[in-house]
């Protein structure tokens, strides 16, 4: 099974590969593409995969453009962090999708769920599309995103405010929150998971250790052309540099764009 991945967040890229990779190991990811423009290129002349993972938001816009305006003869699974209304639509019009941030066992049903299509000689040109009913349900939805973060220690339970959090780390493959009053938590979800559900005006992945609020920063240095250091508040005793690849989106995400 080939299959093709329409994403344009690297951190989403790297855990569907993993996760495709862990659900099927015979599957081929023939191609990964982040826009509407190098999507519109790419079919132009390449031969269609059997599969197509498809985000909906890329980076210049609702990769709907690219099902409007190529015939594809294969079957396509949204992945998606918009909440059910919109994902009403989806049913409604016999598109299967994955609520981000993806799980496994959902993404391994999905798979299993084209797998049987595809043994029954599924013809994806005969699948009616109403992606104007999809778009005004998405448009009538905002986005929400993590407003508390669980965590225990000891015999509590406490529920952490993500506007409390200066930022989340990995030490020892274990993941923590630390809040401005400098207290640290341990938490259940991964960074990989975290960067899918906080909101990304406020939170940025400068690396693959650290999650920060735009809040924690408090004094930048160039190490590099392209490096970054960062002085967090509260103190981090672990290095904080925006790593090399994501520098540009960091001084994107600084300038609010």
């Amino acid at each position: 099974m080939n299959i093709l991945i329409l994403e344009d967040e690297e951190p989403a890229v790297e855990r569907l590969q993993k996760l495709v990779r862990e659900v099927d190991p015979t599957a081929t990811i023939t191609k990964v593409l982040g826009t509407i423009n190098s999507a519109l290129d790419y079919f132009a002349t390449a031969k269609q995969p059997d599969l197509i993972l498809s985000d909906i938001q890329l980076a210049d816009g609702l990769s709907f453009e690219i099902f409007k305006n190529v015939q594809f003869s294969c079957p396509v699974i949204f992945t998606t962090a918009y909440n059910q209304y919109a994902l009403d639509a989806f049913k409604a019009n016999g598109i299967d999708y994955l609520l981000k941030p993806i799980k496994k066992e959902e993404l391994e049903n999905a798979l299993n769920k084209y797998k049987k299509l595809f043994e029954k000689k599924f013809d994806a040109t005969a699948l009616t599309v109403d992606y104007e009913t999809i778009l005004k349900a998405i448009n009538g939805e905002r986005k929400s995103y993590q407003k508390r973060i669980i965590v225990r220690f000891a015999d509590i339970i406490k529920a952490v405010e993500t506007d409390d959090v200066a930022y989340f780390f990995t030490h020892e493959k274990i993941d923590y929150l630390r809040t401005f009053s400098g207290l640290n938590y341990g938490i259940d979800f991964h960074l990989d998971e975290l960067e899918e559900i906080l909101n990304p005006e406020k939170f940025f992945r400068i690396n693959r250790q650290f999650i920060i609020n735009v809040k924690a920063i408090d004094k930048m240095f160039s190490v590099s052309k392209s490096r970054v250091k960062l002085t967090l508040t509260p103190n981090c005793e672990h290095e904080t540099i925006v790593s090399t690849e994501r520098s540009p989106e960091f001084k994107k995400w600084l300038a609010g764009k």
